[in-house]
């Protein structure tokens, strides 16, 4: 028992340790974009789907040599390490990039991936025929142990204390040493594997409760994933919020497989209810804190989860369809992350993953009770209770409809790709009316609609923003060559003038296209503007030296930071296209985030000067209030008549460590 539990262990433990290591590894070449963890879960699940498929296969077919097969798989995919990702995958352009991500997912971490997720099928299976009476569920329960122990573990303790090369090394070793493990129980299993399982063809499931039980899973999964998308959206794609939802989901699978189960309807359905009620609030545009969203996120995602898992573990068949049940959850897995990863983002204009995942559940909730005689569907209230379900969810439809629908209410355009949702809205009349570009909650560019007004820059690039300063008093210089790392509606171009080139970096090319047709900031500014289309940073590190004279740094996702344009090698390649006694402009407005010490232990490594410029809002101006730190290698632009006055020293030592390629922890900077 204790070689089977340890291998068991140790796989799960690799499986769902090596998910956010190597979307970590990958995030920066991806833009930092949230939807890369989307993808990524995407690319496990189906690959754990095919890992069951070959399990069950393994156990169905018999064949003679297949112990000597799965040693071989073990020893093939050991040969592929230590793990790396190949540099060649990463993208030149701003096109979708969900194929290539999952090619250098598949050419970095496949084989291993493929072969722990065989693993714990197959161990369950060869322990129910080691001996008569075995209860391999627990083992099940043990495995998800694992997995939420390497998730947990990741942000708190490996993420802060390794290297991610350090990790990959870490991780690669623990690979070997269960190849070992693996090998050794296959060896030993020739045996077992010609024992049938007694008792289990009476009670062989139906197409209904197979179908069931995908649904179930796929209910969970698309949650899991709709839930991820919105907090990491929101605040930052970092793997703090990759993994805890993901170990509440592997917890509730812990909680509801240990032997005495863990859920009781009684309990777990009203606190669904609630939860519901609880995400339905959230959802209009009041912004809710960072202390409210993820709490009441997470314990409504536990809490469908439970339902899900819940329900599973009550209709869980005998040992001798386990394999089969396990190919049903990991087929609903798969097809939630299907869903979430390329169906959404292609098919909906907006995150309608979440309300329909909400509703879907509702509606398998009903259907499970309806299905077990023994619930409270049934019997004498049966039919009041019948009744009140189904109500309930009528009423969750209807508020999630009116709630989307008063949403966009007054959208102009909404368009939706790899990288997230934009809206166009109008708002206000007369000459104070505006055009409004925003992605997730956060306005990322607006603009007057007055003839008159039009040219003003708005929003965090106010006159008296760090960055309006800097511009206006290197105007003084003569024609300015300026870069901005993002585009959002072009706002900066308003302080072009003849003869100033102004160099916008950016991403997303739904960006791109509504920035030129739905404001005019581009058009009208009299500056030469070029837009260069991809990821800021890796074009930055593919161009000739720009000598700009202000390089302004503002790519940041709705309130989430792309970390790895913060780090000491980003600093670097954008030093590289400042001139001398250029200006490198960073924003750091953020609800949930202090970005101040990142920015600080870069430019003290660097032995920059640095500077803080902190502007109030302007309602009048259509400006808002904004934060931004000034960096220069030397002191001579903060001598301006503008900056002399408004940009403050900092002298505070930073309390974080240095960000590096290597090494970053968002979760140290949180407000």
């Amino acid at each position: 028992m204790i070689l089977y539990a340890i291998t068991i262990f140790l796989s799960a433990f690799l499986l769902f340790q090596v998910q956010p290591l190597i979307a970590k590894v990958i995030l920066p070449w991806f833009g930092g974009s949230a939807a890369v963890w989307t993808v990524c879960m995407l690319f496990f699940q189906v690959l754990l789907l095919a890992g069951y498929v070959y399990s069950h296969a393994y156990v169905r077919l018999r064949i003679p040599a297949r112990r000597h097969i799965h040693i071989a798989l073990l020893a093939l995919a050991a040969a592929t390490l230590p793990l790396a990702a190949g540099a060649a995958w990463k993208p030149a352009g701003g096109e979708d990039p969900t194929w290539r991500i999952l090619g250098l997912l598949a050419t970095s971490v496949g084989l291993p991936y493929f072969a722990l997720s065989t693993t714990g099928p197959l161990v369950q299976a060869w322990y129910a025929r080691s001996r008569e009476g075995a209860a391999p569920y627990r083992l099940f329960a043990l495995s998800n142990l694992g997995s939420m122990l390497a998730l947990v573990s990741y942000p708190l303790a490996v993420e802060p204390l390794l290297a991610l090369g350090t990790q990959a090394a870490v991780w690669s070793a623990g690979f070997a040493l269960f190849a070992l493990a693996c090998a050794a129980l296959a060896w030993r299993s020739k045996g077992a594997e010609a024992q049938p399982l007694a008792g289990g063809e009476s009670g062989k499931p139906g197409p209904g409760l197979q179908t069931l039980w995908a649904s179930l899973a796929c209910c969970a999964s698309l949650l899991l994933l709709a839930f991820t998308g919105h907090m990491t959206l929101n605040i930052a794609a970092i793997p703090f919020l990759w993994v805890l939802p993901l170990a509440l989901y592997l917890l509730s699978f812990v909680l509801c497989f240990e032997a005495s189960g863990w859920y009781r309807r009684w309990l777990f359905l009203p606190l669904l209810t609630a939860g519901f009620a609880g995400v339905c609030v959230t959802l209009t545009r009041s912004n809710p804190s960072i202390w409210t969203l993820i709490p009441l996120y997470c314990a409504t995602l536990f809490a469908a989860c439970m339902v899900c898992h819940g329900e599973l573990a009550r209709s869980k068949p005998h040992p001798q369809h386990l394999t089969g049940f396990y190919l049903m959850l990991a087929l609903g897995g798969a097809a939630g992350g299907v869903l979430a990863g390329l169906v959404a983002p292609n098919v909906f204009e907006d995150l309608y993953e979440l309300p329909i995942g909400m509703l879907a559940l509702s509606l398998l909730v009903i259907a499970a009770l309806l299905r077990d005689r023994a619930s409270l569907l049934h019997g004498r209230f049966g039919i009041a209770a019948r009744i009140a379900s189904l109500a309930l969810a009528a009423a969750l439809a209807v508020t999630l409809y009116r709630t989307y629908a008063e949403n966009s209410a007054d959208t102009r355009v909404r368009s939706r790709n790899f990288y997230g949702v934009l809206n166009v809205h109008d708002s206000g009349e007369g000459p104070d009316a505006m055009r409004i570009l925003s992605h997730g909650t956060i306005v990322h560019g607006k603009q007057f609609l007055d003839p008159d007004r039009r040219g003003l820059p708005t929003s965090y690039y106010g006159p008296r923003s760090g960055i309006g300063l800097a511009l206006l008093d290197a105007r003084a210089h003569g024609p300015l060559r300026v870069g901005v790392v993002g585009l959002g509606a072009g706002t900066l171009a308003a302080y072009g003038r003849a003869g100033d080139v102004f160099r916008f970096y950016d991403i997303n090319s739904g960006v791109v296209e509504l920035a030129r047709s739905e404001f005019t900031f581009l058009k009208d500014s009299p500056a030469k503007v070029e837009v260069a289309l991809g990821d800021a940073r890796l074009s930055l590190e593919r161009e000739r030296p720009q000598n700009f004279d202000v390089l302004a740094l503002d790519a940041f996702s709705s309130d989430a930071i792309p970390v790895h344009l913060l780090t000491v090698e980003a600093f670097k390649t954008y030093l590289r296209h400042l001139k001398p006694g250029g200006v490198l402009a960073v924003h750091i407005s953020n609800r949930y985030l202090d970005l101040v010490p990142v920015v600080q232990q870069a430019g003290r490594r660097l032995s920059l000067e640095v500077r803080q410029v902190e502007s109030d809002d302007d309602d009048e101006a259509g400006v808002y209030r904004s934060d931004w730190m000034l960096l220069s290698a030397s002191p001579a632009p903060f001598e301006g008549e503008l900056l002399k006055e408004a940009a403050e020293r900092i002298d505070a030592v930073p309390r974080v460590r240095l960000w590096t390629d290597d090494y970053s922890d968002v979760y140290r900077i949180l407000k």
